[in-house]
């Protein structure tokens, strides 16, 4: 009997275990990033990519990191920053959430004070404060969606910032405050 008790008792604790991971894991798995986050860039002006898994066990992957800080590094004078590892989750997460797993074209990526001021000279469409010079911004395109589509979800995430450039064939993202333009 004593053991029919502790069976009981188990098989209870194993169902309210799993009806409290439901409450706090989202149900919609295709939107979930999951225990291992995996980016593809491709940037368009050095030619060199990346394809790799940048966050597993429970922590983001130093060598990695550190890849990705050199291939969205200001192509212009190769001066090269921390990007934000938050930016890296709001780029897999909009993948997943695009439900595919097709590589990011990278236009722009960190932007030294120096390129920005001098592509804000030239162009009312760089902010003079641009999240571009501290890691937090990157314009891209996601390879078989359209730009439209890209758009439209990463708006839909409230996740930061959304620009939408469709003449220069991008979208810029960021994980600054909540806001859009065109």
């Amino acid at each position: 009997m004593a053991g029919d008790a502790r069976s009981r008792r188990n098989f209870l604790a194993a169902g309210l275990a799993t009806i409290t991971c439901a409450a706090i894991w989202p149900a919609d798995a295709k939107t979930r990033i999951a225990d291992r986050r995996h980016l593809e860039l491709h940037n368009l002006h050095t030619g060199e990519k990346i394809n790799a898994v940048y966050w597993a066990n429970g922590r983001y992957d130093p060598g990695v990191l550190h890849q990705v800080n050199h291939v969205l590094r200001d192509f212009r004078d190769g001066e090269i920053h921390a990007i934000d590892p938050k930016l890296l989750d709001l780029l897999a997460h909009l993948r997943a959430r695009l439900n595919t797993s097709a590589p990011y074209e990278v236009v722009s990526g960190y932007r030294s004070p120096e390129t920005n001021a001098m592509l804000a000279a030239m162009s009312d469409g760089v902010a003079a404060g641009s999240l571009h010079m501290v890691g937090k911004a990157i314009d891209m395109r996601l390879t078989g969606r359209s730009l439209r589509q890209v758009h439209r979800v990463a708006l839909g995430m409230k996740a930061g910032g959304v620009g939408y450039y469709p003449r220069s064939n991008f979208v810029h993202v960021d994980t600054g405050a909540l806001r859009h333009w065109t």
